[in-house]
């Protein structure tokens, strides 16, 4: 069967994205990283899509793909990286993975945790699953799909600072989203990020106008 024709242009958006920049760790409620680091792990992670997008134009079955994504992971000395830089890389190598439908969260755990902690927190995640604390929920603009955003932590001392620019699954329309005060770690339900704002510098009205220009420009 021939491939879903919209996995290359996920892979061509994901390409696009600068994947660590200050705007990405902070929609994340984590610290960014270094100018240098950032600029490294983009360019890897970019090339990793390139690799994928030629495996799929190569005709490669979903072993090879998921080959692909886990000999780059082992490309990565996870010792080089701090916690919030090896769970952002766990969730990026997670994106891909959803994009040409792989399952590689065996290969990630067992990069983050090692094999031992791995099995244990197998076991802990079956006894007692990632808690939720709260859902925001807001319809798509265009085919009216709940987008979701999970909030996993949250801090009162965190304002309401940013914009999100979003992208639907179903339909792939942008959409505007305000996740709004006090959210330390949040995860994406079913849309994905595109780009974030400063409420400081945008307020709705240029946040919209922003999103219409993402809308033009990256048809």
């Amino acid at each position: 069967m021939a491939p879903d024709s919209s996995i290359p242009d996920q892979l061509t958006r994901f390409q696009e994205r600068d994947l660590f920049s200050a705007d990405a760790w902070q929609a994340r409620g984590l610290n960014p990283s270094s100018a240098d680091l950032s600029r490294e792990l983009t360019n890897f992670f970019h090339r990793c899509a390139k690799q994928l997008a030629e495996g799929l134009a190569a005709g490669s079955p979903p072993r090879q793909l998921k080959t692909i994504l886990t000999t780059a992971l082992s490309q990565l000395d996870k010792r080089l990286y701090d916690t919030e830089e090896r769970e952002f890389i766990a969730d990026l190598f997670g994106e891909l993975a959803a994009i040409v439908g792989a399952d590689i969260r065996g290969a990630v755990n067992r990069w983050l945790y090692g094999p031992v902690l791995t099995a244990l927190l197998t076991i802990m995640r079956f006894l007692r699953p990632e808690r939720v604390i709260e859902t925001l929920s807001q319809p798509c603009s265009q085919c009216g799909t709940p987008l979701e955003t999970q909030i996993l932590r949250k801090r009162s001392d965190i304002p309401d600072a940013q914009w999100l620019i979003i992208r639907c699954k179903r339909c792939r329309e942008l959409n505007l989203l305000s996740p709004g005060p006090g959210i330390a770690q949040l995860r994406f339900g079913n849309y994905e990020w595109v780009e974030s704002l400063s409420k400081e510098e945008y307020n709705q009205e240029q946040a919209l106008m922003r999103l219409e220009q993402i809308r033009y420009f990256r048809k």
